[in-house]
């Protein structure tokens, strides 16, 4: 009984050597080197200062000058920015997921409805251009990724709120534009963290 135990205790500190601490310091010294961005957070900066991960989308709101019933500040879209999905977690990691309506809730068919109206009255179109990126959360309530037709249909906007010509801003939405993953997986998307960087 005690060659048996003395043999499992030699194989756990084994294991824990190898598994525990010598194969996650490989794991992280490979992702250091082959993806040194990614293992640190695919942080963006702007004037060397980190100002975003490419990964979580962010509000790009300011103050309506409104309060709400509870007396906290009514938020707005930025027009000098593009903006994100709809997001059911307020872009909070911590809160990270969708809203769990169905499609046939009415709540939600009200808050797709109310989201239709505000964008086509920030851009200036009728409701029936408004893609469904833009009043439909993501699942995670955390994606920095829109698709193109809604960018397109920002870009106008953008321009005149920045004073900068059409053709600079669709040249910025160019340059982060990506296209499938593999050349056939998923969708085209423009990731508007990295985009609001290079416009700031």
């Amino acid at each position: 009984m005690m060659r048996q135990f003395g043999t499992a205790l030699r194989a756990l500190l084994v294991f824990t050597v190898l598994l525990g601490l010598a194969y996650p310091l490989v794991m992280t010294g490979a992702s250091q080197v082959l993806f040194h961005g990614n293992a640190n957070g695919s942080m963006i900066t702007v004037n060397g200062k980190e100002v975003a991960s490419d990964l979580i989308g962010q509000s790009y709101t300011m103050d309506s000058g409104k309060k709400d019933d509870k007396g906290d500040a009514i938020m707005v879209a930025d027009p000098k920015w593009f903006q994100t999905r709809p997001s059911a977690a307020s872009y909070d990691g911590k809160a990270s997921g969708g809203s769990q309506y169905g499609p046939n809730n009415a709540d939600l068919l009200q808050l797709v409805n109310d989201r239709r109206q505000e964008v086509a009255t920030l851009e200036g179109v009728a409701p029936s251009q408004v893609p469904p990126d833009a009043v439909t959360a993501s699942g995670s309530g955390l994606d920095p990724a829109i698709s193109p037709a809604y960018a397109a249909l920002q870009i106008n906007r953008v321009a005149r709120e920045r004073g900068l010509s059409v053709a600079q801003v669709t040249q910025l939405v160019k340059k982060n534009t990506h296209g499938r993953v593999l050349g056939f997986l998923g969708e085209p998307y423009v990731n508007v963290v990295a985009l609001n960087a290079a416009l700031a």
